[in-house]
């Protein structure tokens, strides 16, 4: 079927888009506004040049500023393929010319897709997949911001009462209270052990007796108070309310994930693999678009994700294996910590992590292996919509 291909540079606040026919010629190019009367516009000069022919959109991004155009060419049935932009950049180099603009960049993108025949197909997402998205993207924003806010917090205190920062755990919410009544060696002692007991408990702190045995401990120690100390316990309280803020934002962000992925058809296939609770399980349905309709084979999820190694054979050499530049971070990230999880709950998983350990591997070469193993293992459960059986069920053949 005869076709033309219709390469877009996606912008936040315009497009440009290229048509290019069999031959590679130019039938169209065009800077659009990113909005729905121009979008509707270039779609409908687009189909009436193609006159019958086949129409294949071609876009360097799959969301975000490209989501209404995306929208309305899924919702008048346009084909539509994704391109990487390091695709594009690499492309672009063996094109002429050395200057770079939109027009250019959409001609190789139309061009890219005119050639290759392994570009992903862009397949829209559904309402569920998108609302995981945003909870999870906020989740990791708050995540980012708690550990930045932690790591302040921790350089003050060090600079202040480096004593106190060793012995407390800021990831606990104990300590947290803690610093939110006390932050000087000074004030620690003057409220003693049995008071300070006391005032842990009435807040419903765990482990009362041990924190505040350390707090003082560490009071004891140090009789001296640095320049601009009372400045620092300041803002040693305002960083500690940050933080604790932070917390509860996260638990709410946490049971707002749970609630919409026990929603989703695959969640009780996906949380049955150990490891995998409801924010790992909400991020691979994210990562995947809300199906496994993309990988028609576990090596294909496999290598997005990032656990297959990548051969880098030359000449005499092979068997040259390295890790993969291109993958989906945040997948991998699912499958790497999920394994590492399992190895302590899982008996299958850790009985293949100690044979890979016991072949010489070592500790983080073993958990990617069983990553990779689990990779197979999910997709299979998934094509079959099954739960993960630590037993696995005797065939009839069997």
């Amino acid at each position: 079927m005869s076709r033309i291909w219709a390469g877009t540079d996606c912008g936040k606040t315009h497009h440009h888009c290229l048509v290019l026919d069999n031959q590679g010629d130019t039938l169209l190019s065009r800077r659009v506004a990113n909005d729905e009367p121009e979008l509707l516009k270039l779609l409908g000069d687009v189909l009436d040049l193609a006159d019958g022919r086949a129409v294949t959109w071609a876009l360097d991004m799959t969301g975000g500023e490209p989501a209404l155009l995306i929208a309305l060419l899924v919702n008048h049935g346009q084909e539509l393929v994704y391109i990487p932009g390091i695709a594009v950049n690499r492309a672009s180099d063996s094109y002429r010319g050395q200057g770079k603009t939109d027009a250019r960049d959409a001609r190789v993108i139309a061009d890219q897709a005119r050639m290759r025949r392994d570009l992903q197909p862009i397949r829209p997402d559904n309402d569920a997949t998108v609302e995981l998205r945003l909870l999870t993207d906020r989740r990791v924003d708050l995540v980012a911001e708690r550990t930045r806010t932690i790591n302040r917090l921790r350089s003050l205190l060090t600079s202040m009462f480096p004593g106190l920062e060793r012995a407390l755990d800021l990831g606990t919410s104990g300590a947290l209270i803690l610093l939110t009544g006390y932050q000087t060696p000074a004030a620690i002692r003057r409220t003693g052990q049995r008071r300070l007991i006391t005032w842990l408990r009435n807040r419903k702190v765990r482990g009362a007796e041990a924190l505040a045995t350390k707090a003082v401990e560490a009071a004891e120690r140090q009789h001296t108070a640095v320049a601009g100390e009372t400045a620092i316990a300041k803002m040693v309280l305002t960083l500690t309310k940050e933080v604790t803020a932070l917390n509860e934002k996260i638990s709410e962000t946490d049971k707002l994930i749970e609630g919409r992925f026990r929603e989703h058809e695959l969640a009780e296939v996906i949380q049955s693999l150990p490891g995998i609770g409801t924010v790992l399980g909400a991020e691979f349905l994210v990562a995947v678009g809300g199906s496994l309709d993309a990988f028609p084979s576990p090596d294909r999820l496999a290598a997005f994700a990032g656990v297959t190694p990548a051969p880098r054979d030359s000449g005499k050499i092979s068997g040259n294996l390295h890790r993969p530049q291109r993958y989906h971070r945040r997948l991998q990230r699912v499958f790497y910590t999920s394994a590492l999880v399992s190895v302590q709950f899982d008996p299958n998983s850790r009985k293949f992590y100690d044979r890979k350990r016991a072949e010489g591997k070592r500790h983080t070469q073993a958990v990617l292996a069983l990553a990779r193993r689990r990779v197979n293992v999910l997709w299979a459960l998934i094509r079959d919509r099954r739960c993960y059986q630590v037993a696995p069920p005797v065939t009839a053949a069997a």
